[in-house]
């Protein structure tokens, strides 16, 4: 069965500017070298779209979108095991990597385990560029990262999982190629950094770690004064939205304006000029705002410009949704509520993993696919499972509309060094994904692993960012902090008591394991519950489900969070197969189950018979 979405008729004017820079972009660099993927366990059907020419050319920065741009994916040269003191000038660039993919994935090429890498490559500067400054973006690179430009360090950056920006024009020769190397250190379990689910021995709830480049890379020209960050704040009750701006570049320029415009579609609704000190933040109304929600995820589109005193300017365009979270009380029971309602949030736990390209996906379209197909189960959020997404997954979140719980990634935590290491990854993660309205809740620490001083930080992400709700701790070791008290419960749903302050949730159950031959990471499989039919799948979740609506009434569950979207290496227990060739459950009752709906549930069967689709795009078993 293939499946027609209605909503992906009309696509989002900033994809539409993402597809324009497209045709703006000159080729960073002729692709002649021959790539293949390594020969990995399993593939999705997006890897044979993969190739040095278009992997991922999207713009890759949706809420902050520069028209004239450089992506720096494709092939570049590569060496492995280089010691960290080596001159990189001597590394032996023996292999060839198809970046952003990670060096322990099929679609990289190299599928090696290394702990120090170092990459290669070069490109020209267009000659149109002349005269700006040119910054160096990173994704993400895991974990630690130097960036040398014609042999000099321009910049370094410890994190696995939040971006980061190098401005290298005083390295830049005047014409032809320049260098580019960047330096990568990652020991992975053998660290103290976050680092989520990754060990260097793959097994059980714990998956193939990721090493060095794993997000796109991409230049871009700025004025010598830019826009260097805006933090978006959403106040519907106000009809406003509250925009800060942060400067980027040389100090001058005081006395510079801002352009701000808000368009509703085609409707333009704001178009103002405003000359204020650098940091200040802008009050821009938003009068009879529509509100975003998983229902109608309703979006505003944003174009900033800052003016120069020099006459330069730098235009960037955003975007916006309108939505309101809170924990309060609907008269009983403490519970989550979405711009004045309350909204149960039933949504899957999703390890953003993918068989061949690890913690990078294929595609943007295989990215996409990923809520797509929640959203066609009947979910209405997403646990984010301690790990950070590209910035497109989440404008992708925020496009199809749902809601999204973010995890911190874990760490060991042990000393005082790892534990300033968590604490900065966790202000650049709230950051980076302040702007984007589908995501609801951070959740600090998972199930007690790597926690420490829980009570702190856990008040200084809420006074950090109050817009949003802040769970302490995701199963079993609640410190009685935050907006929610979380439990985890296997395979059978249960509910904590709601409290006077906070709103009780089920952060993880389920775990319901049926192994599909042919789609297999490995013969070794396990999961919490083994299921041999999806009709018998099908009839667990639906039992399961109705005892989740029970206590939805009875003591008050607030959210629920299904383990899990898809099988992940060993782990069998996903809705989908880990390549996504297969919707195990039916799933017209599964999304029934999710939204509470019960009355279409068959009689018991008399004979089940198996027969696998021989489709190749994803199917629901029926």
């Amino acid at each position: 069965m293939r499946y027609r979405r209605p909503w992906m008729k009309s696509f989002f004017p900033v994809f539409l500017i993402s597809l324009l820079s497209l045709s703006l972009n000159a080729p960073a660099q002729e692709q002649k070298e021959k790539w293949d993927p390594a020969s990995g366990p399993l593939m999705t059907r997006w890897a044979k779209r993969v190739s040095p020419r278009n992997v991922h050319s999207e713009y890759p920065r949706p809420q902050m979108v520069r028209r004239d741009w450089m992506n720096l994916n494709g092939l570049w040269q590569l060496s492995l095991d280089t010691p960290p003191d080596l001159n990189p000038a001597e590394a032996n660039y023996d292999q060839t990597i198809l970046v952003p993919f990670p060096i322990e994935s099929a679609l990289s090429g190299v599928m090696k385990r290394s702990d120090n890498v170092t990459y290669r490559r070069t490109f020209e500067v267009p000659e149109r560029w002349r005269g700006q400054r040119i910054l160096l973006n990173f994704g993400a690179v895991d974990w630690q990262a130097r960036v040398l430009v014609n042999g000099v360090l321009v910049g370094s950056h410890l994190g696995g999982y939040d971006p980061f920006s190098v401005d290298i024009t005083s390295q830049l020769k005047p014409t032809g190629p320049q260098e580019l190397i960047v330096q990568a250190y990652d020991p992975t379990d053998a660290g103290e950094q976050p680092r989520g689910k990754q060990v260097k021995k793959p097994g059980g709830i714990f998956y193939t770690p990721v090493t060095g480049i794993w997000q796109t890379v991409w230049l871009e020209p700025v004025p010598t004064t830019y826009i260097h960050r805006l933090a978006l704040t959403p106040d519907v009750d106000g009809e406003r939205l509250q925009m800060r701006l942060e400067v980027g570049g040389a100090p001058h320029a005081l006395g510079f304006e801002i352009d701000a415009e808000v368009r509703d579609g085609l409707r333009r609704i704001l178009n103002r000029r405003m000359a204020e000190p650098r940091g200040a933040t802008y009050t821009l109304p938003i009068p009879n705002p529509k509100l975003w929600s998983p229902e109608r995820p309703h979006l505003y589109n944003l174009k900033v410009t800052l003016r120069n005193p020099d006459g330069s300017t730098d235009t960037v365009d955003s975007y916006f949704g309108m939505r309101k979270v809170e924990v309060k009380s609907d008269g009983t029971v403490q519970r989550l509520f979405l711009n004045g309602k309350p909204v149960f949030h039933m949504g899957p736990l999703d390890q953003g993993y993918w068989p061949d390209g690890l913690y990078t996906a294929p595609t943007d379209d295989a990215l996409r696919y990923d809520i797509e197909v929640t959203k066609d189960l009947g979910f209405n959020a997403i646990r984010k499972h301690v790990k950070v997404e590209p910035a497109r997954w989440y404008y992708w979140a925020d496009k199809l509309g749902v809601l999204v719980w973010q995890d911190m990634p874990s760490g060991n935590n042990r000393t005082p060094e790892s534990q300033a290491l968590f604490e900065g990854e966790l202000l650049n993660m709230i950051r980076f994904l302040y702007n984007h309205p589908s995501v609801v809740m951070w959740v600090v620490f998972n199930e007690g692993w790597g926690q420490f001083d829980t009570e702190r930080i856990t008040r200084w992400v809420k006074g950090t960012d109050p817009s949003r709700i802040v769970s302490n701790a995701s199963g079993w070791t609640d410190r009685n902090v935050g907006d929610v008290i979380d439990m985890h419960k296997y395979p059978d749903p249960g509910s904590p008591q709601p409290e006077p302050n906070r709103a009780a949730v089920l952060g993880e159950f389920g775990g319901l394991s049926l192994p599909i031959p042919g789609h297999l990471w490995s013969a070794e499989n396990w999961g919490y519950q083994r299921i041999n039919t999806p009709e018998k799948l099908t009839r667990r979740y639906e039992e399961m489900l109705r005892e989740v609506y029970r206590l939805k009434e009875n003591p008050g569950l607030s959210a629920a969070i299904y383990t899990q979207t898809t099988d992940v290496e060993t782990e069998t227990n996903g809705l989908l197969t880990y390549d996504r060739a297969l919707i195990k459950p039916d799933l017209r009752r599964i999304a029934d189950a999710n939204r509470g709906d019960f009355s279409r549930v068959p009689p018991p069967p008399v004979n089940t018979t198996v027969v696998p689709s021989p489709q190749k795009e994803p199917v629901s078993w029926r």
